[in-house]
């Protein structure tokens, strides 16, 4: 058992002075003033610390194959290195190989993240449709625990689905009680506007998001949002669609004015986008803007400030990493082709750091509005609430003892990402995890990573209506 005594609770409603009992089973098992230590119980002494859920990352590739090579990070480096930064789940993709079933690989991925370091579950992205696949995606949700499906509009002759697919999926997904993600880039623009750089010789990271240009993504995420508006008449009522990685303008206000309008329309941020501007490609060291490339890019400053807006006021609700490590020798893949750079940045580590100092000490977010965007409101849409995001009695022990004021500046030798660079190397962050508590046990210790390979679950999540009060909003 464990004790966490003297900390100020911080939950995505309200702060307030408890202590917090943790049983041998890892979940909660009691809140309040002054609890006696049971006998053989660990203790705590939270003092000075916030005491905090958790972080819950919903959007990580780990050892993801990705164009012509496999993402750096495994499923226990991965977690472990999120551990490390206060994140105690993450929510995968499952990618099918070219023609294979949905359930085969999802079972595949399954053996793949039983080395995990923490609780996980996964997306399962539809590739393309037929009998199969509607068949799966039942499978999934009866049997598998999957409520999320994963939908790219980019990627064109890889990934990328057409919107008959996505309209197939998308009213399956409605009559099973499951939500809707997607990449919302235009594909077919995309792979026109690639050739015509690569025609004029305009090979080198700068053309990227020549590339990718803000308005594609803002008339992808329209598109995406008008698709799922054709049918009115879902089998139930919260089924939801998710737009990841949300880096521009464009794509923000058509959240927005779709949420005005009742629909049940969500937007995930990277903490990337809010800090960094497309002026990171063009840095005169190629492979230093070659670290950069991940699709969405980086935007134009001004769309950071529709970023912070829509996290501010509600209109997008979640933070995410888009965890994807590449190592240098895995960059220059496209050293004379921009099309062939691998697409991903890490982060899993630093995200909690990040936001805290440009959100909280920066003024514009609340503690309770941090916990929110990095746990809660993830919980509340995946339907992992209130098991993960929230501090009560009955849910799991993932916590994190966070101080608010003490200070580092990142560098990638001391992170424990499985990849040689950070993107933040010299940024002095305010805000740290001091101790994360994964099911009831200490696995970040001041410094010192106690993550053990194989101790994460996976995490099974209800179809959505099943299991979740009916209050529960976000």
């Amino acid at each position: 058992m464990l004790l966490i005594k003297g900390g100020l609770i911080v939950t995505a409603e309200r702060r307030f002075d408890a202590d917090i009992l943790c049983d041998d089973a890892g979940r909660i098992a009691r809140i309040g003033a002054d609890l006696e230590a049971p006998t053989g119980c660990t203790v705590i002494d939270a003092s000075g610390l916030l005491v905090m859920p958790g972080g819950i990352d919903p959007h990580t590739h780990m050892e993801m194959p990705f164009m012509g090579t496999t993402a750096s990070d495994d499923f226990f480096t991965g977690t472990a290195a999120g551990l490390a930064g206060g994140t105690t789940s993450i929510i995968d993709f499952v990618i099918p190989d070219q023609g294979q079933s949905l359930f085969d690989a999802w079972r595949a991925w399954r053996g793949k993240a039983e080395k995990a370091a923490s609780d996980y579950g996964f997306h399962v992205a539809v590739t393309h449709w037929d009998e199969q696949v509607h068949d799966d995606m039942g499978r999934l949700v009866r049997e598998g625990g999957v409520n999320s499906f994963k939908h790219f509009m980019a990627y064109k002759n890889a990934l990328m689905i057409d919107d008959t697919v996505f309209l197939r999926s998308m009213q399956r997904a409605r009559e099973l009680g499951a939500l809707c993600t997607v990449h919302a880039e235009n594909g077919d623009a995309i792979a026109f506007l690639q050739a015509q750089l690569l025609a004029k010789g305009e090979t080198g990271p700068s053309s990227h998001p020549l590339s990718r240009p803000a308005a594609i993504e803002g008339e992808a995420a329209q598109r995406a949002i008008t698709l799922a508006e054709l049918d009115d008449t879902p089998l139930y009522d919260d089924t939801p669609l998710y737009i990841v990685h949300v880096s521009t303008e464009e794509a923000t206000q058509a959240i927005a004015a779709a949420r005005l309008k009742g629909l049940k329309v969500y937007g995930e941020v990277l903490p990337q986008h809010l800090v960094f501007d497309d002026s990171v490609y063009h840095d005169s060291d190629w492979l230093q803007a070659a670290r950069h490339v991940m699709s969405p890019p980086f935007r134009p400053k001004a769309h950071q400030k529709a970023l912070w807006g829509g996290l501010i006021s509600g209109q997008l609700q979640t933070t995410a990493t888009d965890h994807c490590c590449f190592c240098q020798d895995q960059k220059m893949r496209g050293r004379d082709d921009f099309t062939k750079i691998p697409n991903g940045v890490p982060g899993i580590e630093e995200r909690m750091s990040v936001l805290w100092h440009h959100g909280v000490v920066s003024g514009r977010l609340s503690a309770e509005e941090f916990v929110a965007i990095t746990s809660t409101n993830t919980a509340r849409i995946f339907n992992l609430y209130p098991r993960k995001g929230c501090i009560a009695p009955g849910a799991d022990a993932d916590l994190v003892l966070w101080d608010p004021s003490a200070s580092r500046t990142i560098t990638a030798g001391a992170l424990h990402q499985n990849v040689d660079y950070t993107l933040y190397e010299g940024m002095t962050l305010t805000g740290l995890a001091v101790k994360t508590i994964s099911q009831g046990v200490v696995v970040w210790d001041e410094g010192t990573l106690r993550a053990e390979r194989g101790k994460g679950r996976y995490i099974r999540r209800p179809a959505l209506g099943r299991g979740r009060p009916l209050w529960q909003k976000v």
